[in-house]
């Protein structure tokens, strides 16, 4: 089996570990950046306290899959803890609700709807209640211009929440609440694409399957059916004159031999082949016909067995890419293998046509007494058209109207297989 592709290197990262370096770099933005204050002097901070904070974030990080919901609500607690945004007149800073974003992101885009919808509700109840816990906060859009007194298009106060009608600022707080929702709709945007690709890939692989399993019984069938009509014939003919003409017998047990040998040989092949496709080592196959170079030895083998198979060439006989060369000899076994079995003929005529630069055409003609009593009725013609039309060909099979059955494909040279 083939090796599985190496994801991604920001792929292999796991959810926790991305929280953790955005609590990191959420704790480490107002020292490496905010280093100075505004008289140029060193800003000091509690590294104890910030330590302690991080040991809750990084214990926060680990649970992120296993209990999203606790995991954030102490990412939240170790955000409110190291900024101090529990005092009177606190601002929360939107850089230090970095990670508690990244893992609403993650578990939106990782759990199912109700956690994420849970968790989004978590992070808002909570920052909500932080906008009303401080005298200067809130909330709406009007938090920076408020001085005390309602804002302007103030509908309702309720404590130190606002619901106003007037946009004309967005104030910091209120700027924490407007990234957990763009949080969350990030998440919720990168599962739906997942799962849209998951749709996706099973429905290809579905397909996959589907035309395997048809390229599988198109070979199997065009393998065996040709084989067992002959042995048929053949070993009727042997019956018949067993007793009265041994050696035509003899003859007709030789062509049986033969043709079980070659079908054989054919199921080998395919098994070989499919072997190859799982990445199992297999040994040399035996020679299978492979194209319209096969094709005096089909019509000797057909001949042999009571049915004469005249071939006419219309043109210069070239090299033909392989798929080609191989639907069309396919499309002739077939043809004569149904005039074989059910024509009840002494004879039938194949006609390749190779005048055309772009293209090549197969016809197998009869007059017999037909090969079913709906035209291109049977699982052999059925193959044959679906081969023809994965190569972007046409196909025809039906009754004629002077009597007997037309088989036809036209193979377009430059379409190559679909």
């Amino acid at each position: 089996m083939s090796a599985t592709p190496t994801l991604p290197l920001l792929r292999r990262v796991s959810p926790g570990a991305w929280t953790a370096l955005a609590w990191c770099a959420s704790v480490a933005y107002p020292s490496v950046v905010l280093h100075v204050g505004t008289n140029h002097t060193p800003v000091h901070r509690d590294w104890v306290f910030i330590a302690a904070t991080t040991v809750v974030a990084f214990t926060a990080a680990a649970l992120l899959r296993q209990r999203p919901l606790l995991s954030i609500a102490l990412l939240i607690a170790a955000t409110l803890a190291v900024t101090d945004a529990t005092r009177a007149n606190a601002q929360l800073p939107l850089t230090a609700l970095l990670a508690v974003d990244v893992a609403l992101c993650l578990v939106t885009a990782a759990q199912p709807r109700r956690t994420s919808r849970a968790a989004l509700a978590l992070v808002l109840v909570l920052l909500i209640v932080h906008l009303g816990m401080a005298p200067d906060n809130t909330f709406g859009l009007t938090t920076a211009t408020y001085d005390g007194a309602p804002a302007p298009g103030t509908v309702f106060v309720v404590d130190h929440f606002q619901l106003t009608t007037s946009l004309p600022h967005i104030g910091v707080s209120d700027e924490g609440v407007l990234a957990a929702v763009i949080a969350w709709l990030v998440g919720r945007s990168i599962r739906q694409s997942r799962e849209h690709t998951e749709v996706l890939s099973a429905q290809l692989a579905a397909q996959a399957v589907t035309g395997e399993r048809l390229r599988i019984a198109r070979e199997m069938h065009d393998t065996v059916a040709h084989s067992i009509g002959i042995v048929a014939l053949q070993a009727g003919a042997a019956r018949r004159v067993i007793d009265s003409r041994p050696d035509r017998a003899r003859d007709a047990l030789t062509e049986i031999e033969a043709a079980g040998r070659e079908t054989l040989a054919g199921l080998r092949l395919m098994l070989v082949a499919l072997r190859e496709a799982d990445g199992e080592p297999a040994g040399t196959p035996a020679h299978l016909p492979q194209g319209l170079a096969d094709l005096d030895r089909l019509a000797a083998a057909t001949t042999s067995a009571g049915v004469r198979v005249d071939v006419q060439w219309h043109g210069e006989r070239r090299p033909l890419p392989p798929e080609i060369d191989l639907s069309a000899f396919r499309v002739i076994q077939e043809s004569v293998t149904n005039v074989v079995r059910h024509a009840d003929v002494r004879s039938c005529q194949v006609s390749i046509d190779c005048r055309k630069e772009d293209e090549v055409s197969v016809e197998i003609t009869d007059r017999g007494r037909g090969h079913g009593t709906t035209p291109g009725s049977g699982y052999g013609l059925a193959g044959l058209r679906e081969r023809v039309a994965l190569l972007h060909g046409e196909f025809h099979a039906g009754p004629r109207p002077d009597g007997g059955f037309r088989v036809a494909a036209r193979l377009p040279l430059a379409g190559g297989a679909r």
